[in-house]
């Protein structure tokens, strides 16, 4: 069983100043998990903080299952594009300091001002991951695009990025909430990625009414969720772990915590729900 918390499910504490990646480390170390995501926004001090990072992980028992990096390449800026390509092979280089294998990227939003047409951004998402995936190679780590955004939410829109990238390192982070804001059922975007999936996010979410105004995001279509502890959504998470388990996927499941309670809470209560799941699929099998 390869069980995993990303420190983006508790990063309330860290937007509050209240805790940094080693805060994180050894709550995570409380909860059974046996790995982490840590996120590249999360260092206060990338150099000093690192080396640091890979020897409390050591010492706490726990394994690096992801490094995140959070790029993004829609920029008519050249300049800006190759400092996406830099977060991204800095967070290469990171996750090969740590031992993970694979890297969470993202592909990127357009501007807000609509400068940038939608195929002209979708070329910069495919040569800045067609270079960053090049890098990743050499270094023998994975991108795993997140299903995310305008331009990778839908299953079919991952599958266009990963093909016209075309690179063996560049594979499916499946994030089983983020389809839901995107009107696809996360069942069926699993059918279409299932072959391509080295990572996953575990992810809750359920419909909410007008009454609800915490933390609510809007669908493409309008519909509004709200995040949950994994099993109280409306994501059948039983269902999609059990078609990759038997479809022999091996890698790392990582609860990623946005629901409304509190977070160290709410991330224990995912975890002990996943770890469940995967406990009765072995079992059963």
């Amino acid at each position: 069983m390869k069980l995993a918390l990303s420190m983006w499910s508790v990063h309330k504490y860290w937007y509050d100043g209240e805790w940094n990646v080693f805060d994180f480390l050894e709550f995570a170390a409380t909860t059974k998990a046996e790995g982490v995501e840590l996120l590249s926004i999360f260092w206060k001090d990338r150099e000093t903080e690192l080396p640091l990072a890979k020897e409390r992980l050591k010492a706490l028992g726990l394994r690096t299952a992801c490094y995140a990096a959070c790029n993004n390449f829609v920029s008519a800026d050249a300049a800006e594009r190759e400092a996406q390509l830099k977060e991204v092979t800095d967070a290469v280089d990171a996750a090969a300091y740590l031992g993970a294998s694979v890297v969470r990227v993202f592909s990127g939003d357009l501007p807000k001002d609509d400068s940038i047409a939608f195929e002209q951004g979708l070329e910069y998402v495919v040569e800045g991951l067609r270079r960053s995936s090049r890098y990743a190679e050499s270094r023998g780590i994975v991108l795993c695009l997140e299903n995310h955004g305008l331009f990778a939410g839908k299953s079919g829109q991952v599958r266009r990025v990963i093909r016209e990238v075309g690179s063996p390192a560049l594979k499916s982070a499946f994030d089983t909430g983020n389809f839901l804001l995107v009107d696809q059922q996360p069942s069926e975007a699993l059918e279409e990625l299932i072959a391509e999936v080295k990572h996953v996010h575990v992810k809750d979410f359920a419909l909410v009414g007008p009454d609800v105004s915490e933390c609510v995001l809007p669908s493409l279509e309008g519909k509004r969720y709200q995040g949950k502890i994994a099993g109280q959504g409306e994501v059948d998470l039983e269902g999609l772990l059990t078609r990759l388990q038997r479809f022999g996927y091996d890698g790392w499941y990582t609860v990623e915590f946005e629901g409304v309670e509190e977070q160290r809470l709410g991330s224990m209560r995912a975890l002990a729900y996943v770890r469940d799941i995967l406990h009765s699929i072995e079992v059963n099998n």
